[in-house]
């Protein structure tokens, strides 16, 4: 495993476990729980790993196994524990000199899913922070994912086109017209029936209720977005400012946005000409994308109706949380591939065309650019990049400011390291693109391991910020290529700040 060690650096940045990775010391043995691990895991996109031989309470320090080889038969053991069987791929590590057992744990075939106990017949859920059992509903919610996402097209019993928003009807056959002409052919309730938007019944389609409906809480009343403000300062309050944001989609997005420009902490900014400014600490274009992407893309299956979206505003970071996992995509190409996959495809359809008529603005774009635009954003705040969680049933993203400056009393990531290159070479002060190329700088030519343990940057992450260093700014090469080890070094005369290629 080539990377483990990059994976050790950030598991000590992070100071925990990640939705992929479970760590036990098993100091004094393989742990009883193990075995609900596994099931997790096994549930889990993708699967995941287990690391035994760490402290997770001592910032991930080797503890010293003595028996390596009887843990490493005891997961096995395990393993042949759980119905389907679990399969595993065993092998041995160090950490700072110390013996570690990594075990990696395949995701069980979606036909079989979940993967239980056979002792106890129960199944488990992984989440950003542990395992959980997992519920009835949810157990449905595996069944159902066997099948192609069909929920947004289920008609809703007793709605009609009275429950239609004619302002946001309007809106949308505009939209129709500029940028759909097969569709725009038809008119009235046919062009209704063609969108998928009314059903052959005269009932609205889950899909049509939702990007177009007056008010789609009257029939799905808990399709809407719980938001809590965690921030308090007061230690007796457990949040302030809770809310439910109810109506369709595009009342929805925009409720959102506001309650989060009215929450979110602010960062005093100077501009050149010496004005200040309070800017949110988080970009509000990543907030919408990320918001609308959790609208759209949310479950809608009945297994899923008794659960809302969540946001929470903590400390420093945000959360937002749909029901559903992802669907025809996988948590390592989110941002970075222009990857077209919808589980609501019709809803979707709709959204792509449904404007707020208050302002004009679409829901969605539909062009696979805004997770990737999420990415930019973030990079642009000297942000640290978002972190994804797909457990198959709930889809998690999570943001975070970052450690704050040197004797600043805000949330303001620090930017002191890369300052210096930041200021010659035109890189944002703290940004990932300019932590890569200070230790690029500092420590010579370096492969992705080697800058991930000197920044605590994601290889992923890293990979990107080297990608637009050399292509971008022209300021880096590589050395190496597929097969062999591929280094990265800054070139000596780089371009003059600004002369980006083209």
């Amino acid at each position: 495993m080539s990377d483990f060690g990059a994976l050790v650096v950030q598991l000590r940045l992070g100071g925990g476990d990640t939705s992929g990775v479970e760590v036990k010391s098993a100091a004094g043995g393989l742990p009883t729980a193990i075995t609900h691990s596994l099931s997790a895991l096994a549930n889990l996109p993708g699967g995941g790993l287990i690391i035994l031989g760490l402290d997770e309470r001592a910032e991930f320090t080797p503890v010293g196994l003595t028996n390596v080889q009887g843990l490493k038969q005891g997961l096995a053991g395990k393993a042949r524990a759980l119905t389907p069987p679990a399969h595993l791929d065993i092998s041995d590590q160090t950490v700072d000199g110390h013996a570690v057992v990594v075990a990696r744990v395949a995701e069980c075939p979606a036909p079989d899913k979940p993967c239980r106990v056979t002792s106890t017949r129960k199944a488990y859920l992984r989440g950003h922070d542990g395992d959980y059992l997992l519920s009835e509903l949810e157990e449905q919610g595996f069944l159902r994912s066997r099948e192609a996402p069909s929920a947004d097209r289920q008609v809703v019993p007793g709605t009609g086109i009275a429950d239609l928003d004619p302002a946001l009807v309007g809106a949308w056959t505009e939209q129709v017209r500029a940028r759909r002409p097969a569709l725009a052919a038809f008119s009235g309730d046919d062009l209704l029936h063609k969108a998928g938007i009314l059903a052959a019944t005269g009932e609205l389609t889950r899909a049509g209720l939702l990007a177009l409906g007056t008010y789609p809480q009257e029939y799905l009343p808990q399709l809407v977005v719980r938001a809590a403000n965690l921030r308090d300062p007061d230690p007796r309050v457990r949040a302030s400012n809770i809310t439910t944001l109810d109506g369709p989609i595009p009342t929805l997005l925009t409720a959102a946005m506001a309650w989060l420009r009215t929450n979110l902490p602010t960062a005093v900014v100077e501009s050149s000409d010496g004005s200040v400014r309070n800017v949110p600490r988080f970009p509000l274009e990543a907030l919408r994308e990320l918001v609308a992407n959790a609208l759209v893309h949310r479950d809608l299956s009945p297994w899923s109706e008794g659960m809302a979206v969540e946001l929470r505003l903590e400390e420093h970071t945000l959360v937002l949380t749909n029901p559903g996992g992802l669907y025809g995509i996988t948590v390592d190409r989110l941002g970075s591939d222009h990857v077209t996959s919808a589980r609501n495809g019709r809803l979707v359809a709709l959204c792509e065309n449904v404007a707020d008529p208050s302002d004009g603005s679409r829901a969605i774009e539909a062009l696979a650019s805004g997770l990737p635009r999420v990415t930019r954003s973030l990079e642009d705040a000297a942000l640290p990049p978002a972190r994804y969680f797909d457990v198959g049933l709930r889809f998690t993203v999570i943001l975070s400011t970052g450690p704050k400056e040197a004797g600043s009393s805000g949330d303001a990531p620090a930017g002191g390291e890369a300052a210096a290159v930041a200021g010659v070479r035109g890189l944002k002060s703290g940004s990932q693109l300019a932590r890569v190329y200070q230790s690029l700088v500092d420590c010579g030519g370096q492969t992705v391991t080697e800058i991930a343990e000197a920044t605590g940057i994601a290889g992923p992450s890293i990979r990107r910020a080297l990608t637009r260093l050399r292509e971008d700014y022209g300021y880096v090469e590589s050395d190496g290529g597929p097969g062999r080890r591929t280094t990265y070094s800054v070139l000596l005369e780089p371009p003059a700040p600004g002369a980006r290629r083209v």
